[in-house]
Formats: C-alpha cells, sequence, structure tokens
C-alpha cells in the first residue's frame, strides 16, 4: 500500500514557519488545541523538526521574567526543541510508517528534496487498521 493515501496535504494541516515567534506559536497552538505542530522553513519548505508544548513550557521555566510581551520578540528557532518528529519520505514503505506512527503521534512526510508535504497521523493509519480487520 502506498503510505500517501494515508497524508493529510501541507495546504490542509496547521504548521508553523520558522521566522514565527514564540507568541505567535502559543497562540496557533491554542486557538487550533494542539500540543505539537511541525515547523517548516519559510524559505526553503524543509521539515525541520516539531515544537511541542513542552518545549514552550521549558523554555517558560528558564526564562526569569516572562511575559507574553516578552514572547513577542522570541523567535520560534531560540527555542530548544527537546524531540523531534522523525519524517518519512513520500515513498516509504508501510513498515517504515507503521515503526515511526507507533512513537509519534504525527509522522511529517517529505519528497524526494526533502520538501516538507504534509502529515500522516496515528489516529488514521489506526482507524484504517481498524476497518480492514472488520472485513
Amino acid at each position: 500500500m502506498n503510505i500517501l493515501f494515508f497524508l493529510k496535504p501541507k495546504g490542509d494541516i496547521v504548521y508553523i514557519d520558522d521566522d514565527e515567534t514564540m507568541r505567535q506559536v502559543m497562540e496557533k497552538m491554542e486557538h487550533h488545541r494542539f500540543t505539537a505542530v511541525p515547523m517548516i522553513s519559510k524559505e526553503t519548505g524543509t521539515y525541520l523538526g516539531t515544537v511541542t508544548e513542552g518545549d514552550l513550557l521549558w523554555h517558560i521555566k528558564k526564562t526569569d521574567d516572562f511575559s507574553i510581551k516578552a514572547a513577542e520578540e522570541v523567535k520560534i528557532t531560540e527555542i530548544k526543541r527537546h524531540r523531534d518528529n522523525q519524517p518519512v519520505s513520500a515513498d516509504a514503505d508501510m513498515e517504515d510508517l507503521i515503526n515511526k506512527v507507533v512513537q509519534q503521534n504525527f509522522v511529517p512526510v517529505i519528497d524526494s528534496k526533502k520538501t516538507f508535504i504534509g502529515i500522516i497521523t496515528r489516529r488514521d493509519v489506526i482507524s484504517y487498521l481498524c476497518r480492514k480487520e472488520k472485513e
């Protein structure tokens, strides 16, 4: 099976650009109620990593005098990320996808030029497998 069957294209998902501020990211995550979002290079379109609520909280904890106003001055690339969701290539096989989706809530998908094209969610893979089991 082609893993692109599960793909949620870049245009249909929430992601952040590497030029956004901490405040912009916090507001985007709050608005969409996500705990993790992919970060993309605005210049090249490549996948750079995953920003999580935990990354933001650890940064806040280390900041002596945190304020939302101050978060407007912090570029998201200045925040240390503790763990990035590992991507798969668009031509990866199901085994590779399953190995990653077991460890991650979503798997970023990149093309042959390392350009981010979307994500595959754990929920979609599990739902598919449950439907196949019932057949």
